[in-house]
């Protein structure tokens, strides 16, 4: 059962207002000099844009890397805002973090994936924003998990923070894909359903890893219904010291804005809700008829486990799976569908099935 956030609507934050979408926050991956920082700010703000992001702190996985400009860059940050009007966020991983954007009147603030797949840390962030009225944006952790990415926000609403959001980047990814991250859209799916009230930006630039991807990530989020981007921006995108090929121009970034095709939420059109309904009703009969036929399946794989405890018989066998992924795979693509989806659904269906046969 989902806890109640207390939250304020996107539009009393006093950065965007819905409709129209998207609501855009743009920037480098990195504030690396003033220069760069000053131009790329201009740059966003002639096409439009009016909250600027900038990593000040960079978390990297191998010491040695670029790790940030650190507390100058927060002075560059003060003059984007004093000289062009703009917002301007940026990422925290801790406490000290926290009091130097304080300091420098940095706006709003994210929760890297990193960070937030530690509760112990976002409790400590979450304690540091208490009775500040700084809106606060969470990435989902590195990891599937719904509950954690939750978590962090109980984490900082029970400390008072009320303007929330979210920001979906995907999570690494556990074969080899086209993207950097695996966009799990259905994470963001699940967690609208959960949370209607909840803003959710996108961050295709973290899902693609390339920026030739972004175009058709920043629709799909559009065509979820999502909220709003987070895409990374660069005046020069080809000297950037941290995610280079992920990074747009400005005008590069305003041309792929223009190109998205963005979908009212409804319609009073009388006769596409008649049939909007209608086919919402079929789909409420399969899925019905979906779970009927999980049940049915989960019967059966518990009389194989219990067949198997009597024969003495390992409870997985991992030819006999190869050979049913392979099948079902086979079957998908018969049918048209996308066969990485099937093969994760019946994975999943797997893994339950062995649990109920280790009961």
């Amino acid at each position: 059962m989902a806890i109640k956030l207390e939250t304020v609507p996107l539009n009393d934050w006093g950065f965007f207002h819905l409709p129209p979408r998207p609501c855009v926050i743009a920037g480098p991956c990195s504030a690396e000099s003033e220069e760069q920082v000053m131009e790329t700010a201009a740059g966003l703000k002639a096409v439009g844009i009016n909250v600027f992001r900038a990593g000040i702190w960079k978390p990297r996985t191998h010491p040695g890397s670029f790790e940030g400009v650190g507390v100058p860059g927060l002075k560059w940050l003060q003059k984007v805002k004093a000289e062009l009007g703009m917002k301007v966020c940026t990422e925290v991983a801790s406490t000290r973090h926290v009091f130097e954007c304080l300091k420098y009147g940095v706006d709003m603030v994210w929760l890297g994936a990193r960070t937030t797949a530690n509760p112990f840390l976002v409790q400590e962030i979450a304690e540091a924003l208490r009775d500040t009225d700084l809106p606060v944006l969470v990435k989902n952790p590195v990891n599937p998990d719904l509950d954690l990415w939750i978590g962090a926000l109980e984490r900082l609403n029970r400390e008072g923070i009320r303007k929330l959001g979210v920001i979906h980047r995907g999570v690494t990814a556990s074969r080899k894909i086209q993207y950097r991250n695996d966009p799990q859209w259905e994470m963001a799916v699940e967690f609208r359903a959960r949370y209607p009230e909840v803003p959710i930006f996108a961050d295709p630039s973290h899902i693609a890893g390339k920026r030739e991807y972004l175009q058709e990530l920043s629709q799909r989020a559009m065509d979820l219904g999502l909220e709003g981007l987070m895409i990374e921006s660069h005046c020069n995108p080809a000297e950037a010291l941290s995610d280079a090929a992920q990074q747009l121009t400005p005008s590069a970034l305003i041309a792929l804005l223009e190109s998205l095709t963005v979908r009212d939420a409804a319609t009073a059109d009388e006769a596409f809700n008649e049939e909007l309904s209608r086919l919402r009703a079929q789909i409420d009969v399969i899925d019905e008829n979906l779970v009927y036929t999980l049940a049915s399946r989960m019967k059966v794989s518990k009389r194989i486990g219990e067949l198997k405890k009597k024969g003495n018989v390992a409870i997985v066998q991992a030819g006999r799976w190869d050979a049913v992924l392979e099948k079902v795979a086979s079957s998908a693509a018969s049918y048209g569908l996308d066969t990485d989806f099937v093969k994760r659904l019946f994975n999943l269906i797997h893994e339950a099935s062995v649990a109920e046969q280790n009961h």
